[in-house]
Protein backbone atom coordinates (compact mmCIF):
# COMPACT_ATOMS: atom_id res chain seq x y z
CA UNK A 1 0.00 0.00 0.00
CA UNK A 2 2.61 2.47 1.11
CA UNK A 3 5.08 2.32 -2.08
CA UNK A 4 1.87 2.26 -4.15
CA UNK A 5 0.89 6.03 -2.46
CA UNK A 6 4.57 7.01 -2.83
CA UNK A 7 4.46 6.47 -6.28
CA UNK A 8 1.34 8.13 -7.15
CA UNK A 9 2.79 11.16 -4.77
CA UNK A 10 5.88 11.32 -7.48
CA UNK A 11 3.66 11.33 -10.46
CA UNK A 12 1.79 14.55 -9.08
CA UNK A 13 2.69 17.59 -11.47
CA UNK A 14 4.79 19.82 -10.35
CA UNK A 15 2.60 22.52 -8.88
CA UNK A 16 0.99 20.50 -6.55
CA UNK A 17 5.14 19.25 -5.08
CA UNK A 18 4.49 21.41 -1.88
CA UNK A 19 1.48 19.01 -0.88
CA UNK A 20 3.28 16.44 -2.23
CA UNK A 21 6.33 16.76 -0.19
CA UNK A 22 4.58 16.83 2.80
CA UNK A 23 2.67 13.65 2.52
CA UNK A 24 5.97 11.75 1.22
CA UNK A 25 7.15 12.61 4.66
CA UNK A 26 3.96 10.97 6.39
CA UNK A 27 4.34 7.87 4.00
CA UNK A 28 7.88 7.51 4.67
CA UNK A 29 7.01 7.82 8.64
CA UNK A 30 4.11 5.65 8.33
CA UNK A 31 5.66 2.67 6.93
CA UNK A 32 8.65 3.00 8.97
CA UNK A 33 5.93 2.67 11.71
CA UNK A 34 5.08 -0.49 10.77
CA UNK A 35 1.05 0.34 9.80
CA UNK A 36 -0.87 -2.65 8.55
CA UNK A 37 -1.44 -1.84 4.78
CA UNK A 38 -5.71 -2.02 5.29
CA UNK A 39 -6.12 0.65 6.99
CA UNK A 40 -6.53 2.93 3.92
CA UNK A 41 -9.51 0.74 2.88
CA UNK A 42 -12.15 2.56 4.78
CA UNK A 43 -11.30 5.83 3.25
CA UNK A 44 -12.34 4.95 -0.49
CA UNK A 45 -13.85 7.62 -2.89
CA UNK A 46 -17.59 8.61 -0.37
CA UNK A 47 -18.94 11.46 -0.05
CA UNK A 48 -18.46 12.39 3.25
CA UNK A 49 -22.09 13.12 4.98
CA UNK A 50 -21.21 16.49 6.73
CA UNK A 51 -20.48 17.94 3.43
CA UNK A 52 -23.48 16.64 2.23
CA UNK A 53 -25.17 18.16 5.02
CA UNK A 54 -23.98 21.59 5.02
CA UNK A 55 -24.08 21.75 1.40
CA UNK A 56 -27.64 20.84 1.58
CA UNK A 57 -28.07 23.23 4.57
CA UNK A 58 -26.54 26.37 2.18
CA UNK A 59 -29.02 25.59 -0.66
CA UNK A 60 -31.98 25.98 1.23
CA UNK A 61 -31.01 29.00 2.59
CA UNK A 62 -29.95 29.97 -0.58
CA UNK A 63 -33.66 29.19 -1.70
CA UNK A 64 -35.02 31.21 1.36
CA UNK A 65 -35.75 34.75 -0.42
CA UNK A 66 -37.50 32.65 -2.64
CA UNK A 67 -39.84 30.93 -0.65
CA UNK A 68 -40.07 33.98 1.05
CA UNK A 69 -41.80 35.65 -1.48
CA UNK A 70 -43.67 32.38 -2.43
CA UNK A 71 -44.94 32.28 1.52
CA UNK A 72 -46.00 35.95 1.04
CA UNK A 73 -47.90 35.39 -2.19
CA UNK A 74 -50.33 32.77 -0.50
CA UNK A 75 -50.36 34.25 3.35
CA UNK A 76 -51.62 37.91 1.83
CA UNK A 77 -54.29 35.94 -0.12
CA UNK A 78 -55.41 35.47 -4.15
CA UNK A 79 -57.60 38.96 -4.02
CA UNK A 80 -55.00 40.90 -1.97
CA UNK A 81 -52.07 39.52 -4.43
CA UNK A 82 -54.35 40.34 -7.39
CA UNK A 83 -55.53 43.83 -6.57
CA UNK A 84 -51.75 44.73 -5.88
CA UNK A 85 -50.12 42.82 -9.00
CA UNK A 86 -52.89 44.08 -11.66
CA UNK A 87 -52.91 47.36 -10.96
CA UNK A 88 -51.62 50.53 -13.74
CA UNK A 89 -48.53 51.03 -11.27
CA UNK A 90 -47.05 48.27 -11.91
CA UNK A 91 -48.11 48.10 -15.35
CA UNK A 92 -46.36 51.35 -15.75
CA UNK A 93 -43.19 49.73 -14.03
CA UNK A 94 -43.47 47.02 -16.31
CA UNK A 95 -43.56 48.65 -19.46
CA UNK A 96 -40.47 50.51 -17.88
CA UNK A 97 -38.25 47.52 -17.63
CA UNK A 98 -39.13 45.82 -20.61
CA UNK A 99 -38.28 48.80 -22.64
CA UNK A 100 -35.31 49.07 -20.64
CA UNK A 101 -34.25 45.46 -21.38
CA UNK A 102 -35.13 45.28 -25.47
CA UNK A 103 -33.06 48.58 -26.03
CA UNK A 104 -30.10 47.85 -23.81
CA UNK A 105 -29.21 44.27 -24.73
CA UNK A 106 -29.39 44.65 -28.41
CA UNK A 107 -27.39 48.10 -28.03
CA UNK A 108 -24.68 46.30 -26.03
CA UNK A 109 -24.72 43.32 -27.66
CA UNK A 110 -24.08 45.45 -31.14
CA UNK A 111 -21.26 47.11 -29.24
CA UNK A 112 -19.76 44.75 -27.54
CA UNK A 113 -19.08 42.41 -30.06
CA UNK A 114 -18.31 45.24 -32.62
CA UNK A 115 -15.22 46.29 -29.70
CA UNK A 116 -14.40 42.94 -28.70
CA UNK A 117 -13.90 42.03 -33.22
CA UNK A 118 -11.35 45.50 -32.83
CA UNK A 119 -9.11 44.39 -30.20
CA UNK A 120 -8.68 41.01 -30.62
CA UNK A 121 -9.22 40.32 -34.51
CA UNK A 122 -8.16 43.13 -36.37
CA UNK A 123 -4.87 45.56 -36.64
CA UNK A 124 -5.97 48.33 -34.78
CA UNK A 125 -2.93 50.19 -33.19
CA UNK A 126 -2.78 49.80 -29.64
CA UNK A 127 -5.38 46.87 -29.54
CA UNK A 128 -4.36 45.96 -26.16
CA UNK A 129 -4.37 49.51 -24.47
CA UNK A 130 -7.71 49.65 -25.90
CA UNK A 131 -8.76 46.16 -24.52
CA UNK A 132 -8.10 47.14 -21.12
CA UNK A 133 -9.81 50.46 -21.33
CA UNK A 134 -13.06 48.56 -22.71
CA UNK A 135 -12.68 46.19 -19.65
CA UNK A 136 -12.04 49.51 -16.73
CA UNK A 137 -15.64 50.48 -16.47
CA UNK A 138 -16.36 47.97 -14.23
CA UNK A 139 -14.27 48.94 -11.69
CA UNK A 140 -16.86 52.21 -11.76
CA UNK A 141 -20.31 51.43 -9.80
CA UNK A 142 -23.66 52.06 -11.98
CA UNK A 143 -24.69 54.91 -10.24
CA UNK A 144 -21.24 56.40 -9.49
CA UNK A 145 -21.75 56.60 -13.52
CA UNK A 146 -25.58 58.14 -13.48
CA UNK A 147 -23.98 60.63 -10.40
CA UNK A 148 -21.08 61.91 -13.35
CA UNK A 149 -23.82 62.22 -16.17
CA UNK A 150 -26.40 63.81 -13.96
CA UNK A 151 -24.07 66.66 -12.90
CA UNK A 152 -22.78 67.01 -15.91
CA UNK A 153 -26.02 66.84 -17.97
CA UNK A 154 -28.16 67.94 -15.56
CA UNK A 155 -32.02 67.54 -17.94
CA UNK A 156 -30.41 63.83 -18.31
CA UNK A 157 -33.34 61.99 -17.05
CA UNK A 158 -35.66 59.44 -18.59
CA UNK A 159 -36.00 56.10 -20.64
CA UNK A 160 -32.98 57.36 -22.99
CA UNK A 161 -31.05 58.55 -19.79
CA UNK A 162 -31.15 54.73 -19.17
CA UNK A 163 -30.87 53.10 -22.27
CA UNK A 164 -27.25 55.65 -22.82
CA UNK A 165 -26.27 55.20 -19.09
CA UNK A 166 -26.41 51.48 -18.69
CA UNK A 167 -25.04 50.38 -21.85
CA UNK A 168 -21.54 52.24 -20.63
CA UNK A 169 -21.70 51.21 -17.63
CA UNK A 170 -22.47 47.55 -18.09
CA UNK A 171 -21.18 46.84 -21.68
CA UNK A 172 -17.90 45.41 -20.29
CA UNK A 173 -19.92 42.42 -18.74
CA UNK A 174 -21.06 41.37 -22.74
CA UNK A 175 -17.17 42.30 -23.72
CA UNK A 176 -15.47 40.31 -21.51
CA UNK A 177 -16.99 36.47 -22.93
CA UNK A 178 -16.99 37.88 -26.47
CA UNK A 179 -13.40 38.67 -26.18
CA UNK A 180 -12.36 35.72 -24.70
CA UNK A 181 -14.32 33.67 -27.24
CA UNK A 182 -12.65 35.38 -29.81
CA UNK A 183 -9.15 34.26 -29.31
CA UNK A 184 -10.41 30.78 -28.70
CA UNK A 185 -12.22 30.00 -32.06
CA UNK A 186 -10.35 28.00 -34.55
CA UNK A 187 -8.80 29.66 -37.36
CA UNK A 188 -9.43 26.48 -39.77
CA UNK A 189 -12.84 27.06 -39.75
CA UNK A 190 -12.73 30.46 -41.39
CA UNK A 191 -9.90 29.50 -43.05
CA UNK A 192 -11.93 26.63 -45.19
CA UNK A 193 -14.97 29.31 -45.61
CA UNK A 194 -12.68 31.73 -46.95
CA UNK A 195 -11.73 28.75 -49.12
CA UNK A 196 -15.27 28.07 -50.27
CA UNK A 197 -15.40 31.72 -51.56
CA UNK A 198 -17.14 33.32 -48.68
CA UNK A 199 -16.14 37.19 -48.65
CA UNK A 200 -14.94 38.74 -44.97
CA UNK A 201 -18.28 39.79 -44.24
CA UNK A 202 -20.01 36.54 -44.85
CA UNK A 203 -17.32 34.44 -43.03
CA UNK A 204 -18.37 36.49 -39.83
CA UNK A 205 -22.22 36.27 -40.40
CA UNK A 206 -21.99 32.54 -41.13
CA UNK A 207 -19.05 30.93 -39.44
CA UNK A 208 -17.55 33.60 -36.16
CA UNK A 209 -21.00 35.03 -34.75
CA UNK A 210 -22.79 31.56 -34.68
CA UNK A 211 -19.82 30.65 -32.54
CA UNK A 212 -20.04 33.37 -29.88
CA UNK A 213 -23.94 32.57 -29.36
CA UNK A 214 -22.97 31.43 -25.77
CA UNK A 215 -20.37 34.10 -24.82
CA UNK A 216 -23.53 36.76 -26.52
CA UNK A 217 -26.33 34.78 -24.41
CA UNK A 218 -24.23 34.60 -20.99
CA UNK A 219 -23.26 38.26 -21.26
CA UNK A 220 -26.65 39.56 -22.09
CA UNK A 221 -28.22 37.68 -19.50
CA UNK A 222 -25.96 39.33 -17.24
CA UNK A 223 -26.55 42.84 -18.02
CA UNK A 224 -30.34 42.16 -18.27
CA UNK A 225 -30.25 40.71 -14.73
CA UNK A 226 -28.18 43.74 -13.73
CA UNK A 227 -30.74 46.05 -15.60
CA UNK A 228 -33.73 44.60 -13.35
CA UNK A 229 -31.37 44.60 -9.93
CA UNK A 230 -29.88 48.54 -10.40
CA UNK A 231 -31.52 50.86 -7.44
CA UNK A 232 -29.36 53.59 -7.62
CA UNK A 233 -28.64 54.56 -11.51
CA UNK A 234 -32.50 54.83 -11.98
CA UNK A 235 -32.73 57.00 -8.75
CA UNK A 236 -30.67 59.64 -10.22
CA UNK A 237 -32.39 60.28 -14.13
CA UNK A 238 -35.66 60.02 -12.09
CA UNK A 239 -36.56 56.79 -14.17
CA UNK A 240 -38.94 54.43 -12.16
CA UNK A 241 -38.31 50.45 -12.39
CA UNK A 242 -39.43 47.79 -10.07
CA UNK A 243 -36.22 48.05 -7.78
CA UNK A 244 -37.08 51.77 -7.25
CA UNK A 245 -40.19 51.21 -6.25
CA UNK A 246 -40.16 48.26 -4.26
CA UNK A 247 -37.61 50.73 -2.25
CA UNK A 248 -39.65 53.38 -2.39
CA UNK A 249 -41.85 50.92 -1.35
CA UNK A 250 -40.36 49.88 1.63
CA UNK A 251 -38.94 53.09 3.03
CA UNK A 252 -42.83 54.63 2.71
CA UNK A 253 -44.69 51.34 4.35
CA UNK A 254 -41.93 49.80 6.22
CA UNK A 255 -42.54 46.24 3.99
CA UNK A 256 -46.10 46.22 3.36
CA UNK A 257 -47.26 43.43 1.49
CA UNK A 258 -47.26 45.84 -2.23
CA UNK A 259 -43.70 45.64 -1.43
CA UNK A 260 -43.58 42.03 -1.63
CA UNK A 261 -45.86 41.86 -4.63
CA UNK A 262 -43.91 43.90 -6.51
CA UNK A 263 -40.28 41.61 -5.36
CA UNK A 264 -42.68 38.79 -7.10
CA UNK A 265 -43.16 39.97 -10.09
CA UNK A 266 -39.40 41.03 -10.39
CA UNK A 267 -38.08 37.99 -9.64
CA UNK A 268 -40.65 36.25 -12.09
CA UNK A 269 -38.97 38.85 -14.65
CA UNK A 270 -35.52 37.35 -13.74
CA UNK A 271 -36.80 33.93 -14.55
CA UNK A 272 -38.39 34.85 -17.71
CA UNK A 273 -34.75 36.38 -18.55
CA UNK A 274 -33.19 32.91 -17.58
CA UNK A 275 -35.33 30.77 -19.70
CA UNK A 276 -34.86 33.27 -22.70
CA UNK A 277 -31.30 32.57 -22.08
CA UNK A 278 -31.57 28.68 -22.17
CA UNK A 279 -33.90 29.06 -25.40
CA UNK A 280 -31.79 31.31 -27.47
CA UNK A 281 -28.83 29.34 -26.36
CA UNK A 282 -30.21 26.02 -28.16
CA UNK A 283 -27.76 23.07 -27.99
CA UNK A 284 -26.04 22.95 -30.80
CA UNK A 285 -21.79 21.69 -30.19
CA UNK A 286 -19.38 24.11 -29.86
CA UNK A 287 -16.27 22.34 -28.99
CA UNK A 288 -14.11 20.65 -31.27
CA UNK A 289 -13.14 17.17 -31.33
CA UNK A 290 -9.52 17.85 -32.58
CA UNK A 291 -7.08 20.08 -30.75
CA UNK A 292 -7.67 22.81 -33.84
CA UNK A 293 -4.97 25.08 -35.67
CA UNK A 294 -1.95 25.57 -33.61
CA UNK A 295 -1.38 29.39 -34.74
CA UNK A 296 -3.22 32.61 -33.82
CA UNK A 297 -5.86 33.70 -36.11
CA UNK A 298 -4.31 36.07 -38.63
CA UNK A 299 -5.31 39.93 -38.00
CA UNK A 300 -7.52 41.75 -40.63
CA UNK A 301 -6.41 44.65 -41.73
CA UNK A 302 -9.17 47.81 -41.61
CA UNK A 303 -7.31 49.90 -44.21
CA UNK A 304 -9.54 52.91 -44.64
CA UNK A 305 -11.83 52.16 -41.48
CA UNK A 306 -8.94 52.38 -39.26
CA UNK A 307 -10.17 56.23 -38.48
CA UNK A 308 -13.66 55.56 -37.97
CA UNK A 309 -13.08 52.58 -35.97
CA UNK A 310 -10.81 54.10 -33.54
CA UNK A 311 -12.85 56.82 -33.50
CA UNK A 312 -15.54 54.25 -31.67
CA UNK A 313 -13.26 53.46 -29.30
CA UNK A 314 -12.38 57.26 -28.07
CA UNK A 315 -16.06 57.74 -27.87
CA UNK A 316 -16.80 54.57 -26.19
CA UNK A 317 -13.22 55.86 -23.64
CA UNK A 318 -14.89 58.74 -23.48
CA UNK A 319 -18.12 58.36 -22.32
CA UNK A 320 -17.61 55.40 -19.92
CA UNK A 321 -14.14 56.66 -18.41
CA UNK A 322 -13.57 60.16 -19.37
CA UNK A 323 -17.14 61.72 -18.11
CA UNK A 324 -17.01 60.20 -14.64
CA UNK A 325 -13.55 60.90 -14.10
CA UNK A 326 -14.01 64.21 -15.38
CA UNK A 327 -16.64 64.90 -13.21
CA UNK A 328 -15.28 63.25 -9.73
CA UNK A 329 -12.06 65.46 -11.23
CA UNK A 330 -14.19 68.58 -10.88
CA UNK A 331 -15.88 68.17 -8.13
CA UNK A 332 -13.39 67.39 -5.76
CA UNK A 333 -11.33 70.66 -7.36
CA UNK A 334 -13.87 72.92 -6.89
CA UNK A 335 -14.46 71.19 -3.03
CA UNK A 336 -10.89 71.48 -2.29
CA UNK A 337 -9.52 70.40 0.86
CA UNK A 338 -12.75 70.74 3.11
CA UNK A 339 -14.41 67.57 1.08
CA UNK A 340 -11.81 65.66 2.82
CA UNK A 341 -13.37 64.48 6.05
CA UNK A 342 -10.93 61.88 6.85
CA UNK A 343 -12.43 61.07 10.19
CA UNK A 344 -15.48 60.00 8.14
CA UNK A 345 -13.58 58.97 5.14
CA UNK A 346 -11.60 56.70 7.52
CA UNK A 347 -14.97 55.27 9.10
CA UNK A 348 -16.57 54.36 6.14
CA UNK A 349 -13.38 53.09 4.65
CA UNK A 350 -12.86 50.68 7.83
CA UNK A 351 -16.47 49.53 7.43
CA UNK A 352 -16.32 48.61 4.22
CA UNK A 353 -13.07 46.85 4.20
CA UNK A 354 -14.70 45.16 7.15
CA UNK A 355 -17.96 44.22 5.64
CA UNK A 356 -15.95 43.11 2.41
CA UNK A 357 -13.29 40.44 3.50
CA UNK A 358 -16.07 39.27 6.30
CA UNK A 359 -18.96 38.34 3.97
CA UNK A 360 -16.04 37.22 1.17
CA UNK A 361 -14.99 34.93 3.90
CA UNK A 362 -18.24 33.82 4.78
CA UNK A 363 -19.50 33.32 1.13
CA UNK A 364 -16.53 31.49 -0.22
CA UNK A 365 -16.61 29.02 2.91
CA UNK A 366 -20.53 28.23 2.07
CA UNK A 367 -19.30 27.67 -1.46
CA UNK A 368 -16.47 25.32 -0.78
CA UNK A 369 -18.36 22.09 0.27
CA UNK A 370 -20.80 22.84 -2.60
CA UNK A 371 -17.88 23.21 -5.29
CA UNK A 372 -16.09 20.14 -3.90
CA UNK A 373 -19.10 17.89 -4.07
CA UNK A 374 -19.26 19.84 -7.92
CA UNK A 375 -15.78 18.29 -8.92
CA UNK A 376 -15.71 15.05 -6.82
CA UNK A 377 -18.84 13.82 -6.41
CA UNK A 378 -21.35 15.21 -9.78
CA UNK A 379 -24.72 13.19 -9.95
CA UNK A 380 -28.13 13.99 -10.01
CA UNK A 381 -28.81 15.68 -6.57
CA UNK A 382 -24.98 17.56 -7.32
CA UNK A 383 -26.81 19.16 -9.92
CA UNK A 384 -30.16 19.93 -7.95
CA UNK A 385 -28.16 21.60 -5.30
CA UNK A 386 -25.65 23.22 -7.74
CA UNK A 387 -28.74 25.10 -9.17
CA UNK A 388 -30.03 26.17 -6.39
CA UNK A 389 -27.00 28.41 -5.66
CA UNK A 390 -27.53 29.79 -8.64
CA UNK A 391 -31.12 30.52 -8.46
CA UNK A 392 -30.19 33.42 -5.52
CA UNK A 393 -27.87 34.99 -7.86
CA UNK A 394 -30.75 35.91 -10.45
CA UNK A 395 -32.46 37.55 -7.69
CA UNK A 396 -31.97 41.30 -7.61
CA UNK A 397 -30.38 42.43 -3.86
CA UNK A 398 -33.56 44.28 -3.08
CA UNK A 399 -35.53 41.13 -2.71
CA UNK A 400 -32.77 39.28 -0.99
CA UNK A 401 -32.50 41.97 1.23
CA UNK A 402 -36.50 42.50 1.70
CA UNK A 403 -37.51 38.79 2.34
CA UNK A 404 -34.28 38.88 5.31
CA UNK A 405 -36.06 42.14 6.56
CA UNK A 406 -39.41 40.89 6.98
CA UNK A 407 -38.45 37.48 8.32
CA UNK A 408 -36.15 38.75 11.22
CA UNK A 409 -38.72 40.80 11.68
CA UNK A 410 -41.43 38.31 11.90
CA UNK A 411 -40.16 35.39 13.20
CA UNK A 412 -36.49 36.34 14.66
CA UNK A 413 -36.86 40.17 15.81
CA UNK A 414 -33.61 40.47 17.64
CA UNK A 415 -31.43 39.55 14.21
CA UNK A 416 -33.17 42.67 12.42
CA UNK A 417 -29.99 45.46 11.73
CA UNK A 418 -27.33 43.13 12.91
CA UNK A 419 -23.83 42.57 11.47
CA UNK A 420 -25.14 38.53 11.24
CA UNK A 421 -28.29 39.53 9.13
CA UNK A 422 -25.80 41.49 6.61
CA UNK A 423 -23.41 39.38 6.00
CA UNK A 424 -25.59 36.55 5.25
CA UNK A 425 -27.27 38.76 2.85
CA UNK A 426 -23.82 39.37 0.96
CA UNK A 427 -23.07 35.10 1.35
CA UNK A 428 -26.24 34.72 -0.54
CA UNK A 429 -26.01 37.84 -3.47
CA UNK A 430 -22.57 36.78 -4.07
CA UNK A 431 -22.64 32.75 -3.54
CA UNK A 432 -22.52 32.45 -7.42
CA UNK A 433 -19.65 34.27 -7.13
CA UNK A 434 -17.55 32.54 -5.01
CA UNK A 435 -18.88 28.98 -6.12
CA UNK A 436 -17.27 29.50 -10.06
CA UNK A 437 -13.82 30.41 -8.30
CA UNK A 438 -13.84 27.36 -6.35
CA UNK A 439 -15.02 24.82 -8.94
CA UNK A 440 -12.40 25.52 -11.02
CA UNK A 441 -9.51 25.73 -8.69
CA UNK A 442 -10.72 22.63 -7.19
CA UNK A 443 -10.95 20.98 -10.85
CA UNK A 444 -7.27 21.85 -11.08
CA UNK A 445 -6.00 20.10 -7.49
CA UNK A 446 -5.72 16.42 -8.57
CA UNK A 447 -7.75 14.20 -6.62
CA UNK A 448 -4.91 11.21 -6.58
CA UNK A 449 -3.42 13.56 -3.49
CA UNK A 450 -6.82 13.37 -1.42
CA UNK A 451 -7.08 9.73 -2.17
CA UNK A 452 -2.86 9.19 -1.10
CA UNK A 453 -3.84 11.54 2.15
CA UNK A 454 -6.49 9.36 2.98
CA UNK A 455 -5.00 6.00 1.84
CA UNK A 456 -1.95 7.57 4.46
CA UNK A 457 -4.39 7.50 7.68
CA UNK A 458 -5.43 10.90 7.68
CA UNK A 459 -9.06 11.73 8.56
CA UNK A 460 -11.25 12.89 5.63
CA UNK A 461 -11.48 16.50 6.98
CA UNK A 462 -7.34 16.77 7.51
CA UNK A 463 -6.84 14.79 3.97
CA UNK A 464 -9.39 17.50 2.43
CA UNK A 465 -7.67 20.22 4.07
CA UNK A 466 -3.78 19.60 3.88
CA UNK A 467 -4.57 18.84 0.17
CA UNK A 468 -7.18 20.36 -2.13
CA UNK A 469 -7.95 23.30 0.17
CA UNK A 470 -4.47 24.30 0.00
CA UNK A 471 -4.15 23.78 -3.75
CA UNK A 472 -7.45 25.91 -4.27
CA UNK A 473 -6.14 28.54 -2.26
CA UNK A 474 -5.67 30.52 -5.13
CA UNK A 475 -9.02 30.52 -6.85
CA UNK A 476 -10.48 30.65 -3.05
CA UNK A 477 -8.77 33.89 -2.77
CA UNK A 478 -10.13 35.36 -6.64
CA UNK A 479 -13.79 34.04 -5.55
CA UNK A 480 -13.18 36.27 -2.04
CA UNK A 481 -11.95 39.34 -4.48
CA UNK A 482 -14.91 39.36 -6.81
CA UNK A 483 -17.18 39.02 -4.15
CA UNK A 484 -15.58 41.81 -2.06
CA UNK A 485 -15.94 43.90 -4.99
CA UNK A 486 -19.67 43.40 -5.18
CA UNK A 487 -20.12 44.32 -1.15
CA UNK A 488 -17.95 47.37 -2.01
CA UNK A 489 -20.32 48.20 -4.16
CA UNK A 490 -23.54 47.51 -2.69
CA UNK A 491 -25.77 50.14 -2.16
CA UNK A 492 -29.37 48.65 -1.83
CA UNK A 493 -29.03 45.78 0.62
CA UNK A 494 -26.62 47.06 2.71
CA UNK A 495 -29.28 50.37 3.53
CA UNK A 496 -31.98 47.83 4.46
CA UNK A 497 -30.35 45.94 6.42
CA UNK A 498 -27.06 46.81 8.05
CA UNK A 499 -26.71 47.98 11.63
CA UNK A 500 -27.69 51.44 13.00
CA UNK A 501 -24.57 53.31 12.36
CA UNK A 502 -23.42 51.98 9.74
CA UNK A 503 -21.73 54.02 6.59
CA UNK A 504 -19.85 52.28 4.22
CA UNK A 505 -18.18 54.49 1.10
CA UNK A 506 -21.65 53.51 -1.16
CA UNK A 507 -23.70 54.78 1.64
CA UNK A 508 -21.76 57.59 2.26
CA UNK A 509 -21.98 58.79 -1.25
CA UNK A 510 -25.28 58.29 -1.79
CA UNK A 511 -26.21 60.34 1.49
CA UNK A 512 -24.71 63.05 0.19
CA UNK A 513 -25.31 62.77 -3.08
CA UNK A 514 -28.87 62.47 -2.26
CA UNK A 515 -28.44 65.79 -0.70
CA UNK A 516 -27.22 67.03 -3.81
CA UNK A 517 -23.86 67.92 -2.18
CA UNK A 518 -21.72 66.42 -5.22
CA UNK A 519 -18.57 67.92 -4.03
CA UNK A 520 -19.07 65.98 -0.99
CA UNK A 521 -19.89 62.73 -2.49
CA UNK A 522 -16.98 62.84 -4.51
CA UNK A 523 -14.08 61.39 -2.03
CA UNK A 524 -16.03 58.36 -1.73
CA UNK A 525 -16.44 57.91 -5.37
CA UNK A 526 -12.62 58.35 -5.90
CA UNK A 527 -11.96 55.79 -3.31
CA UNK A 528 -14.52 53.37 -4.87
CA UNK A 529 -13.11 53.22 -8.15
CA UNK A 530 -9.18 53.62 -6.91
CA UNK A 531 -10.21 50.34 -5.02
CA UNK A 532 -12.05 48.50 -8.28
CA UNK A 533 -9.38 49.46 -10.68
CA UNK A 534 -6.52 46.09 -9.57
CA UNK A 535 -9.46 44.02 -9.77
CA UNK A 536 -10.66 45.01 -13.26
CA UNK A 537 -7.13 44.66 -14.63
CA UNK A 538 -6.87 41.04 -12.39
CA UNK A 539 -9.83 40.11 -14.76
CA UNK A 540 -8.58 41.64 -17.98
CA UNK A 541 -5.26 39.37 -17.07
CA UNK A 542 -6.95 36.11 -16.02
CA UNK A 543 -8.82 35.99 -19.57
CA UNK A 544 -6.32 36.74 -21.46
CA UNK A 545 -4.46 33.71 -19.60
CA UNK A 546 -7.10 31.30 -19.73
CA UNK A 547 -7.32 31.80 -23.48
CA UNK A 548 -3.36 31.33 -23.48
CA UNK A 549 -2.59 34.50 -24.82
Amino acid sequence: MFPTAIAVLQLLPLDANGVASDLMQSAVDLARSGLPSGTGRRSRRRVPLWLVIVAIFVALLALLPLAFIIWIAVQTGWETVSALVFRARVGELLVNTVLLVLLCVPITIVLSVALAWLTERSNLPGARFWAWLCVAPLAIPAFVHSYAWITMVPGLHGLWAGVLISVIAYFPLLYLPVSAALRRLDPALEDAAAALGLGPRRVFWRVVLPQLRLAICGGSLLVGLHLLAEYGLYVFIRFDTFTTAIVDQFQSTFNGPAANMLAGVLVSCCFVLLGLEVLVRGEERYARVGSGAARYQQRTSLGRATGPCLALLVVTTLLALGVPFVTIGGWLAAGGAAVWRFDEIGLALGQTLFLALAGALLATVAAMPMAWISIRAPGPLQRLLEGCNYIVGSLPGVVIALALVTITVRIAFPLYQTLFTILMAYALMFLPRALVSLRASIAQAPVELERAASSLGRPPLQALWSTTIRLSAPGAAAGMALVALGIMNELTATQMLAPNGTRTLAMAFWSYSSEIDYASAAPYAFIMVAMSLPLTWLLYVQSKRMAGR
